[in-house]
């Protein structure tokens, strides 16, 4: 290589057929691999017969890393960054280093492959000319709520990344946050053997995933339907207003909303967002 680079190399999220011709060329030409995860990457590496050195960049350690890849490129050498599936930075470490390089002076590459989100959104057959890329929600419960309720008015495909031990909890919180009846695609082990993607309302989904321990497993891409466009001349009667507030005074914004909705016929969301505002 006849300039020092940076790459950043997307490697499969399952399926190692998926690594490209391209990859394969700059992780066998570089000096250095930069790995999240030296033993996970090393597998990979090795399945391709690549005999490359590594040094690991993960969260814990990306800003110290940072000067030592510089330095690397200060004396000439390439280095390729990559994560543990898929493309490096999408929920995954590589940012810092990326910013620290370029503002160095250096030249950073990508070289384009796998990311989950976008296959499961390509296959879930959701709106995708207009989509919101969450991620991984909050741990804890009461501020993952909180993020899935300012986003209940969103109009736009939303797409998040989840675990195994939290997916049933996510789903719960989705289904009250956007309400049951919003529909929603579980993208599971994509490009994997066991690889399933299914589509239902939230609740729907909620009861299948919690019916089938072995739809548990794996890694997830949940991606939910944007709420309804609300014209801006929609107004709500005086009288739909008036139930709404007394139902306010007795229960939380959600659930006098949701009531609200069933006495007069109007959006819940419509109903939640006049309260809120």
């Amino acid at each position: 290589m006849s300039e020092p680079v940076l790459y950043i190399v997307a490697t499969p999220i399952g399926n190692l057929a998926d690594l490209s011709e391209r990859a394969r060329e700059v992780l066998g030409s570089v000096d250095h691999v930069a790995a999240e995860d030296t033993r996970h990457s090393g597998r990979l590496l090795a399945h391709f017969n690549i005999k490359v050195p590594m040094i690991s960049v993960h969260d814990h350690n990306e800003r110290q890393r940072a000067e030592h890849v510089i330095n690397l490129l200060r004396n000439g050498e390439s280095i390729a960054l990559v994560s543990d599936a898929g493309t490096p930075l999408i929920s995954d470490p590589g940012f810092h280093l990326v910013r620290a390089v370029r503002e160095a002076g250096f030249r950073v590459s990508p070289v384009p492959g796998s990311c989950a989100f976008v296959a499961a959104l390509s296959a879930s057959g959701l709106p995708s000319d207009r989509f919101q890329f969450i991620g991984f929600l909050p741990a804890k419960s009461g501020a993952r709520l909180q993020a899935l309720e300012a986003l209940s008015e969103n109009t736009e495909t939303l797409v998040f990344y989840e675990s195994t031990h939290r997916i049933v909890d996510s789903l719960k919180a989705m289904s009250e946050a956007f309400g049951g009846d919003r529909y929603a695609v579980v993208a599971r082990e994509l490009t994997k053997t066991f690889e399933t993607i299914h589509g239902d309302n939230l609740e729907g989904l909620l009861e299948w995933i919690q019916a089938d321990a072995n739809q548990q497993r794996g890694e997830f891409v949940v991606l939910v339907q944007g709420a309804e466009k609300v014209l801006d001349d929609e107004s709500i009667n005086p009288e739909a207003e008036r139930i709404l507030r007394i139902l306010a005074k007795e229960m939380p914004p959600k659930k006098a909303a949701g009531v609200a909705a069933e006495i007069t016929g109007y959006k819940k969301n419509r109903l939640y967002q006049l309260l809120i505002d």
